[in-house]
């Protein structure tokens, strides 16, 4: 059976993601992160370390990567529209990345609930820890 995927982008369709999890939406680990940037975006964010994610970009021109606070990862946002869509981040073991569910072009009817989370007690190992063992592996990013 192939391992179902779910699509998204920004709204003027100049980046975009594939995610591919083999976890049941409803199952979804869905975090809403408590920093300013996730608030001020309302992003929902997901991630399966078993599966896997692709950034594409029908306009690289138009995708912007933006880093705060620990400068630890690649918040990738439309130029152009200003959609948020996900996080990337670049280890020795490879690349890891997230996906904002807002961006995913259809919703799927029965998501999980949402968690709060703050991760402002980690330090810059543990972020990068953390990430590379709970975020997905991404297999391309059009940089």
């Amino acid at each position: 059976m192939a391992t179902p995927r779910y699509d998204g982008g920004c709204h003027c369709g100049a980046i975009g993601f594939h995610f591919q999890t083999k976890i049941n939406p409803s199952d979804w680990s869905i975090r809403a992160c408590q920093c300013h940037f996730c608030r001020l975006h309302d992003a929902l964010s997901t991630s399966d370390s078993d599966g896997n994610l692709e950034f594409t970009a029908a306009r690289p021109e138009l995708l912007q990567r933006y880093r705060f606070a620990l400068q630890t990862a690649d918040f990738l946002l439309c130029r152009n529209c200003g959609v948020y869509i996900g996080a990337v981040i670049e280890t020795a073991e490879g690349h890891f990345g997230i996906v904002n569910t807002h961006a995913l072009t259809e919703q799927p009817a029965s998501l999980a609930a949402t968690e709060p989370v703050s991760y402002d007690s980690e330090d810059t190992d543990g972020r990068i820890s953390r990430r590379a063992e709970r975020w997905a592996p991404v297999t391309r990013v059009p940089w």
